[in-house]
């Protein structure tokens, strides 16, 4: 089914995910880790089709995380 779309199996991950984000309201980080994605990388994904980043409390603990794990804060 896969080969029938004419996409990679990355590709309509990602696309699953950013219609799940959008349409069904799942966290970006839930989104991200079905992309297989960091969320950094999902949400520069959204960005870039102009879908607006809506922070809950699992996504701003993530950002934290990530943070504190990169050192920046």
């Amino acid at each position: 089914m896969i080969q029938a779309t004419g996409k990679n199996e990355q590709l309509l991950r990602l696309e699953l995910a950013i219609i799940m984000f959008r349409d069904y309201h799942i966290s970006s980080a839930k989104a991200a880790d079905f992309a297989n994605l960091s969320l950094i990388e999902f949400r520069q994904e959204i960005a870039k089709r102009n879908i607006c980043v809506n922070y809950d409390s699992v996504d701003w603990q993530q950002e934290l995380e990530t943070l504190k794990t990169l050192g920046d804060l």
